[in-house]
């Protein structure tokens, strides 16, 4: 029987997209063309390895062990090719990073903005996903959160200071309402939740004061599920933000916040950029995560 790599680096790529635009898109070909290699793949083999339906593409029983057995070795051979840009004058490849809109914002840009200038052979993906993203499966190189708890087999560096959670409204809306004593109050007033993608749920507010943890539930006429708007709602005088202190420096700065309830608040661990401890890293990422590191 004729074996082609390429057909099976096609069927592996639309396995993990789980999708033949999507898969078509990534490998440069048309999806009628994909379509085809998957189907005189499937002929060759004589067992059907996709099942199509109008929701997408998954695989069969046979399909997801073919991916399982020969899905690592395709990245292997890629991290082997990244490797080989070591031995060239200046590193080069793409490195991928899923994370949050605030991580990216503050940190990952910022402190990567002088590595793209140095390295223009280097280019970064990021994706930008407030759940907690299974970076091996989704093939990524590395992800953000906050804090250092992982499963096991990861790597955490921190890549950014302690962080602190505060509580903030604006001058008007504080004008209406008394301003909370204790963070039992926040219940009567009018907050701005967080949808969190992971669970589904709203944000739970921590606090601690004195070894006493509080968790309080809020309501509130507005939810999101990012933190700019967030802010903007809260200027507005739409109600009350618990949010990253360092995220509203500039409107607590200018009088727009006022901070509340400051001796509930604690600092804790910040942004820690994880990857897999068994995957060998290409000359580029290493400099990412030198770039990243906290110093």
């Amino acid at each position: 029987m004729k074996r082609n790599l390429n057909d099976l680096l096609a069927f592996v790529t639309v396995a993990r997209e789980k999708s033949f635009t999507k898969a078509a898109a990534k490998l440069g070909v048309t999806q009628s063309a994909l379509s085809q290699t998957m189907r005189g793949l499937e002929e060759r083999l004589d067992i059907r390895l996709l099942t199509r339906t109008t929701r997408g593409v998954s695989t069969t029983e046979a399909g997801q062990r073919l991916v399982d057995a020969i899905g690592y070795r395709f990245d292997d051979i890629q991290t082997e090719l990244d490797a080989l840009t070591a031995l060239r004058d200046k590193p080069a490849g793409t490195v991928r990073i899923t994370c949050g809109e605030t991580s990216l914002r503050s940190i990952l840009l910022p402190k990567l903005a002088p590595l793209l200038e140095e390295y223009p052979d280097i280019n970064i993906e990021f994706d930008v996903d407030l759940g907690l993203v299974n970076i091996v499966s989704e093939r990524f190189d590395a992800g953000v959160r906050l804090g250092a708890t992982l499963d096991k087999d990861m790597i955490a560096i921190p890549i950014g200071p302690a962080l602190r959670f505060v509580v903030a409204a604006s001058p008007s809306y504080f004008a209406k309402h008394p301003p909370p004593k204790s963070p039992q109050e926040l219940t009567t007033h009018n907050c701005i939740n967080q949808r969190m993608e992971t669970s589904g749920g709203l944000y739970v507010w921590d606090f601690v004061k004195d070894s006493q943890q509080l968790n309080v539930r809020v309501n509130g006429q507005l939810i999101f599920n990012t933190v700019y708007p967030q802010i903007d709602a809260a200027i507005a005088g739409l109600g009350i933000v618990l949010l990253p202190e360092d995220e509203i420096e500039e409107p607590l700065r200018e009088g727009k916040l006022v901070k509340v309830l400051e001796d509930w608040c604690p600092t804790f661990g910040g942004y820690h950029l994880y990857y897999p401890s068994r995957r060998q890293p290409s000359p580029a990422f290493t400099l990412v995560l030198n770039a990243l590191r906290l110093k």
